[in-house]
């Protein structure tokens, strides 16, 4: 696993910027915090080599290189998470994530670049583990992190450029559907999408975060086995972006990658509207997001004019099928998103 257990790999004052981080033999000087959530926070770092040399280090750039080409940073910077391990069940799922992480190698999905995780003694003398995590950086933000930008400016992506990086999510998205096994992502939502924003070409969209993916099929045969997957889908697939069947699976299912369309769809609309299609239900009184969900609800922006052709939402509809099995595959997806590529590039 790549696992070191050095005490020279400790990261301090991380909140306010200038401490080190050791991933393995490289060092890394902290920059500032990019964000955080549950047991996991993400950092901007520097190489510390770069810093000095100004230019990547040759131990960090001759690492990249052979695996990640596309991804050695022309100034030394890229993106840590410091992820906080207190249970052998959070270091497994750590686990989880670098084994599945490694499994893929996609420009439209985010490589790790390298990994640590090191043995922490506690105040009371017992031992935890801290996991860290290499990443590229994208300073542009996430689709989520644009959207609430734009929402209260009223602001909307021109359908082509909706089109674009709707396309390159589902590019990401086979790649992982397409391994032998299939793998599903579990949390395909904006706030999982990078995006950096590029003069002269379309912006680059980048799916992140793959520590709910795990096996796409999976094969249901009784209530408990039913009950265990809702559980599992709470814990690890974000709500307004959830398929049907793993909030009510039946007691007899064949659950495949076709989850991961139903958030494809919610992100698509969520693309162009800066919300997902169901999170109204939460804002009314006696509102359900699961009914919403598991009715397929969908709710479209009031208005005389629509900033988006009826085209578009069909296709969102067409994704938003509440039995999987008449649900489309992902192939089909990128087929049609072709075809209104096509046709709005034109026109």
């Amino acid at each position: 696993m790549g696992c070191s257990f050095s005490g020279l790999n400790a990261l301090y004052d991380a909140v306010n910027g200038g401490g080190d981080v050791w991933i393995n033999d490289n060092r890394f000087r902290i920059l500032r915090q990019l964000g955080e959530g549950g047991f996991a926070f993400v950092y901007l770092v520097k190489d510390v080599t770069a810093s000095s040399s100004g230019g990547p280090s040759s131990s960090v750039a001759a690492k990249f290189k052979s695996k990640h080409p596309d991804h050695v940073s022309e100034d030394g910077t890229y993106a840590v998470k410091k992820v906080l391990i207190q249970s052998r069940e959070q270091l497994d799922l750590v686990r989880d994530e670098i084994r599945v992480s490694s499994l893929f190698k996609h420009e439209n999905l985010l490589p790790l670049l390298d990994h640590a995780i090191i043995a922490v003694k506690g105040p009371q003398g017992t031992w935890n583990h801290e996991a860290y995590l290499l990443f590229p950086v994208h300073l542009g933000g996430t689709l989520f992190d644009n959207a609430m930008v734009m929402q209260p400016k009223k602001e909307f992506y021109p359908t082509l450029l909706v089109l674009q990086i709707f396309r390159q999510v589902c590019a990401g998205l086979k790649h992982m559907h397409s391994h032998d096994p299939p793998y599903a992502h579990n949390d395909v939502k904006p706030g999982n999408v990078l995006i950096t924003h590029r003069k002269g070409q379309p912006p680059l969209a980048i799916l992140m975060d793959f520590g709910s993916a795990r096996l796409a099929r999976r094969e249901i045969r009784s209530r408990s086995e039913a009950l265990q997957l809702q559980e599992w889908a709470a814990e690890h697939c974000s709500a307004p972006y959830r398929a049907p069947e793993l909030w009510d699976c039946p007691s007899h299912a064949d659950i495949d990658e076709r989850t991961d369309v139903w958030s494809l769809g919610c992100s698509l609309y969520a693309i162009m509207y800066n919300v997902s299609p169901f999170e109204y239900a939460l804002g009314e009184s006696g509102g359900s997001l699961q009914l919403a969900v598991v009715n397929a609800q969908v709710k479209w922006p009031p208005g005389p004019d629509p900033p988006y052709p009826e085209a578009l939402h069909q296709f969102v509809v067409w994704m938003l099928q509440p039995q999987p099995s008449v649900r489309p595959h992902i192939d089909d997806v990128i087929i049609h998103v072709d075809k209104l590529l096509s046709k709005y590039s034109s026109s």
